[in-house]
């Protein structure tokens, strides 16, 4: 899978709010499978095993098991990725046209 592919998966993956929601819960830690069905009681485990297997595929979420549990970890680095790729490139012009504004404000 290229690069482009890579993003595109993390992008699929971002775009739904209960993944969003997983990775949040995920984010001070990992949590069991039943932990995170219970961070989204409208939900039914199948859901929640469905939208893990998507973050899974992206590469968001690393699953490791032990005996009956199955302890998801997030995985930040395709978020990095898609922040270096995409939002750092538009963060340095605007701090720049910022710092120019501040220059002719004080001259």
């Amino acid at each position: 899978m290229s690069n482009s592919d890579d993003l595109d998966a993390v992008f699929r993956a971002l775009a739904n709010p209960v993944r969003r929601r997983l990775l949040d819960a995920m984010k001070d830690g990992p949590r069991t499978t039943g932990q995170l069905c219970e961070a989204e009681p409208s939900l039914d485990r199948c859901t929640v095993m469905q939208h893990l297997k998507a973050l899974e595929a992206a590469d968001l979420v690393i699953v490791r098991r032990e005996g009956r549990e199955r302890w998801n970890h997030l995985n930040a680095m395709p978020i990095k990725a898609v922040h270096d790729r995409w939002i750092a490139p538009y963060a340095r012009g605007a701090v720049a046209m910022l710092a120019d504004l501040k220059d002719r404000v004080e001259a």
